[in-house]
């Protein structure tokens, strides 16, 4: 899955944008609302949702950081894009958090394409907990750069 950036500009994942803070800035309040959203639909049991809606969270604040660092997804595989963009520019000790972000990903395509009511209570809570971290981890990359 890793790739560095020149790797994903090359194969034309990303593409180089003018860096776009008001941008950046209203798509982490976007995924700040929709982890309250995730929260709401795990409190009545819509646990699918739950987890989809956290990972919807996690790739508005990927989307972020890109347009952060002057970046955007410009292939049709968008969303691995942004994974793979985020594994490039976050510091190592967030692997873990790009690991799971990736692996939301797939669970939502399987939600929201297939195998519903999929999601129990302990992974819908550890999605919506894993989004709320990379959200903060996303603003102080974006504070720091």
């Amino acid at each position: 899955m890793s790739m560095n950036l020149s790797e994903l500009l090359g194969k034309s994942l990303v593409k180089k944008i003018e860096p776009d803070e008001k941008t950046a800035s209203g798509l982490l309040c976007k995924a700040e609302e929709d982890v309250a959203a995730a929260e709401d639909n795990y409190k009545l049991g819509r646990l699918d949702w739950a987890l989809a809606i956290a990972y919807n969270a996690m790739l508005s604040a990927g989307r972020a950081l890109m347009a952060w660092k002057g970046y955007r997804a410009a292939s049709e595989a968008h969303h691995l894009a942004v994974v793979q963009f985020c594994a490039a520019m976050m510091p190592a000790d967030t692997c873990d958090l790009v690991t799971s972000f990736n692996r939301y990903r797939v669970r939502r395509h399987d939600v929201v394409y297939g195998e519903g009511d999929s999601v129990g209570e302990a992974e819908a809570k550890r999605a919506i907990s894993r989004a709320k971290e990379f959200i903060s981890k996303i603003r102080e990359k974006c504070r720091k750069s």
